[in-house]
């Protein structure tokens, strides 16, 4: 019981679109219309049919179990190497705006975030954070916890754009190139085209 309610903690609701190839891949059996998503709560990577041709790279669309209006159905999940080179152009800004539109779920992580073993806490996985930077946060979230990506700034010295940070951690995820997975699902096993 307890994994079904995990599986479907894992599925995404909701996608940004990555990339459409409204003739399918060019090396593909069947010429059918796809398109690779991510999604916004895991950053699944997916691959999909379109019910019409009227979709636009970066458009928020609907992949939950309900009836959905422009997807048909979801076909797989994608690792990073699967995704077009449109997808990869893509990812950055995708990752940067679901983070944008979720900025209290992702501040929430830099209030939260706990070590993960004796010697590496889950703030230091982010690209950039060393220890200097993460005492800093670790006393300014001490004192009062974080409300803002502009809070994070104006009282932690010298940190990067914390969306920045984020994004470019999801990426090293998805590539699959991590010991630990803390924002995203691990990545599918990668299947032969």
């Amino acid at each position: 019981m307890e994994e079904a309610e995990q599986h479907r903690e894992d599925l995404e609701e909701y996608a940004l679109v990555l990339d459409y190839l409204p003739t399918g891949k060019s090396f593909s059996v069947r010429s059918e219309p796809i398109v690779q998503l991510i999604g916004e709560t895991r950053f699944t990577l997916l691959e999909a049919v379109p019910k019409n041709p009227e979709i636009k790279v970066e458009e928020r669309l609907y992949i939950g179990k309900g009836e959905r209006d422009k997807i048909a159905l979801i076909k797989s999940r994608l690792t990073y190497a699967n995704l077009t080179e449109g997808a990869r152009s893509e990812l950055h800004v995708a990752i940067a705006k679901i983070i944008k539109s979720n900025e209290k779920k992702f501040v929430d992580f830099f209030n939260n975030a706990s070590p993960l073993n004796i010697r590496i806490h889950a703030l230091e996985l982010l690209p950039g954070i060393g220890k200097k930077h993460l005492l800093a946060i670790l006393d300014a979230r001490e004192d009062k916890p974080f409300e803002s990506f502009e809070d994070m700034g104006k009282r932690v010295s010298l940190l990067q754009d914390p969306i920045k940070l984020l994004t470019d951690r999801i990426i090293l995820e998805l590539k699959g190139d991590s010991r630990f997975y803390i924002l995203t699902r691990p990545p599918a096993q990668p299947r032969p085209y």
